[in-house]
């Protein structure tokens, strides 16, 4: 079977259906009729471009493997991406743990990385806290609060108006530092971590109000949103690169014994302490949107590889070593 590479058209479709082309691989984008130029003209990465939220007949007869992101998966819904009959690269088994908040603490306790605190009862706030929404969402939605008081005041906006409705949330303790994203790819096949990139968020409309005055704030009551807009790369102090490196073998370790295992790329999301501590609150087990600016590659591919390997063609070149390895089956799902 001569195999090529799908993905839905939205997040970081450009960049792995670049990466595809690059380690010579055929490919389809999917999706929503309007951004079908924007794949086969604009940016001309696709070679073919199907209409629909999912074409499963139509990419089992193409010989697809569909390369998951943020999008495709808050699109699609867990249930019918771990219903798929298309192959699918990655173990759709950590699904469910990066979209859960308690089973994502779990694993990431589980890793013994720092972690903020969670309050379970909103009437126990006693400190700055950030509330969020399970799922890949973007941002969208996520609210500070300063105590339980202003804690009910913003939920109850929301409609989160009882306490039977927290399911829907999680309230993490607001750690002051710097937004740091390290993006890793695991190696089944060779059992390796490897750090491919770093980024920050740019949201809206956090980063924003910060050009506005702070008498001005306060005259306007403006509230802070989360929604990602974009992306900024990083290059980390390089005497902070071996924790990075160990925090990722430490969820690698963790995965396997709860979930089978994690392959492919995933990404932790960190603040940056002025203890030159990291605080993890969140993990991303596929690719992430953070590694766009990256499509050339980043410093650490560029020492690694000496050529330009984004985080979506490292997934090529992974799945062209199954092909030629007859090894295929090991990392699809």
């Amino acid at each position: 079977m001569e195999w090529r590479i799908a993905t839905y058209a939205s997040h970081s479709a450009l960049q792995i259906l670049k990466g595809a082309k690059d380690e010579g691989f055929g490919t389809i984008a999917f999706g929503k009729e309007r951004v079908k130029p924007l794949y086969t003209k604009y940016f001309p990465v696709a070679d073919e471009f199907l209409v629909g939220e999912y074409p499963e007949e139509e990419l089992l007869e193409k010989g697809a493997i569909v390369i998951p992101h943020g999008s495709f998966v808050a699109h699609l819904g867990i249930e019918k991406v771990e219903s798929m009959k298309v192959p699918y690269y990655g173990n759709k088994a950590v699904l469910r743990w990066e979209s859960d908040r308690e089973l994502e603490r779990k694993w990431l306790e589980k890793a013994k990385l720092k972690l903020p605190k969670v309050y379970d009862d909103p009437d126990e706030i006693d400190k700055p806290v950030i509330v969020k929404f399970h799922g890949a969402k973007g941002g969208k939605g996520y609210f500070l609060a300063k105590d339980s008081k202003d804690f009910w005041e913003k939920a109850r906006r929301i409609g989160i108006k009882s306490k039977e409705s927290l399911k829907e949330i999680q309230i993490q303790e607001y750690i002051i530092g710097v937004p740091v994203y390290p993006h890793y790819f695991y190696s089944k096949l060779n059992e390796e971590l490897e750090l491919m990139s770093i980024d920050r968020r740019y949201e809206t409309n956090v980063d924003g109000i910060g050009r506005i005055l702070a008498k001005d704030q306060f005259e306007l009551s403006l509230e802070n949103s989360y929604v990602v807009v974009g992306n900024f790369p990083i290059v980390l102090r390089e005497s902070l690169l071996m924790e990075v490196i160990e925090m990722g073998e430490r969820v690698i370790r963790a995965a396997k014994g709860l979930i089978g295992g994690l392959w492919g790329p995933f990404c932790l999301e960190t603040i940056l302490t002025d203890e030159l501590e990291f605080v993890v609150f969140e993990i991303s087990a596929r690719i992430v949107a953070g590694t766009n600016p990256f499509i050339e590659g980043s410093p650490y591919t560029w020492i690694r590889y000496n050529k330009p390997v984004s985080t979506g063609r490292r997934i090529a070149m992974e799945i062209k070593q199954a092909i030629e390895e007859d090894s295929i089956d090991e990392i699809l799902t």
